[in-house]
């Protein structure tokens, strides 16, 4: 059984949804957010995010984007993502550790040295936005013979034809986008999150994440009540950005700060049911 598989069964058994969350690697520094990634599970983090920074960010809104951009001024590369994910799982055995991004610098790294080093660093499902069904020989395919989780999101405007189709081949958990358009732009409304994760558990066992959309512990709590976890990105870039200073750089407090949101995030998601 994956790390991921073991985790939403022990939720389960646990009766609550996960608590997700997502920050960008490397932002504002390698440093700095290898402290951020170590005190995620302490928080309460039960599965982590990790956005692998690119410079054409098409489906991240402004706060994502920025967040990547300081990180590859600071220097982060696919290759230094990997390193910061293997120093992770040395110190943390149990913690899933999804990577979400795009597939060009995949593709510019080469697919199967990614996966395999990918695999050899602890990495258990990949995110890859822009790699549609179509292309599942791509990545997708290779990920599942290396045992890398392929996780794919649906939209608001994946129909119930659409569906099987953007389901083969994946495993680990489906992502589910609350809102169309970009990251960090609109709440989610709780009633049509509620009637999408409905629908979709008719179409398949795995388990339902929610993100985009979802900012504060009341809102997490509210999709936590319905889905399987809970996922929050961008609440947190901005709460890490606004403990930047005038350069970029991370003030005293930072790490302290992004943290107490994600422990406020978590026990929100754990007394929703």
């Amino acid at each position: 059984m994956s790390r991921i598989a073991d985790r939403f069964a022990v939720l389960k058994r646990e009766g609550r949804a996960a608590l997700v969350p997502y920050l960008t690697c490397g932002d504002p520094d390698a440093a700095t957010f290898a402290k951020l990634l170590s005190g995620l599970p302490q928080a309460g983090a039960d599965l982590i995010e990790i956005g692998m920074p690119f410079s054409d960010p098409m489906a991240d809104g402004p706060s994502i984007q920025a967040a990547g951009s300081r990180a590859l001024r600071a220097g982060m590369t696919l290759e230094k993502t990997l390193a910061i994910v293997r120093d992770f799982r040395a110190r943390d055995a149990a913690t899933p550790v999804v990577l979400m991004g795009y597939y060009n610098p995949i593709y510019r790294y080469g697919a199967t040295p990614f996966l395999a080093n990918a695999k050899t660093a602890g990495v258990d499902g990949l995110i890859i936005v822009d790699l549609p069904p179509e292309h599942d020989d791509e990545l997708c395919l290779p990920a599942r013979d290396a045992g890398i989780d392929f996780i794919r999101l649906a939209t608001p405007t994946t129909d119930d034809k659409r569906l099987p189709t953007v389901l083969a081949n994946i495993s680990g958990f489906l992502y589910y986008v609350a809102i169309t358009g970009i990251t960090g732009t609109r709440s989610a409304a709780s009633d049509s999150v509620a009637k999408a994760v409905a629908r979709l558990k008719h179409h398949t066992d795995l388990p339902i994440a929610v993100g985009f959309g979802i900012k504060t512990p009341d809102q997490a709590a509210k999709v936590a009540r319905v889905a399987d976890a809970v996922v929050v990105g961008s609440a947190l870039v901005d709460r890490l950005a606004a403990n930047l200073d005038e350069h970029g750089h991370a003030k005293p407090g930072l790490i302290e700060a992004v943290l107490a949101d994600v422990a406020a995030l978590a026990k929100g998601v754990r007394a929703a049911r």
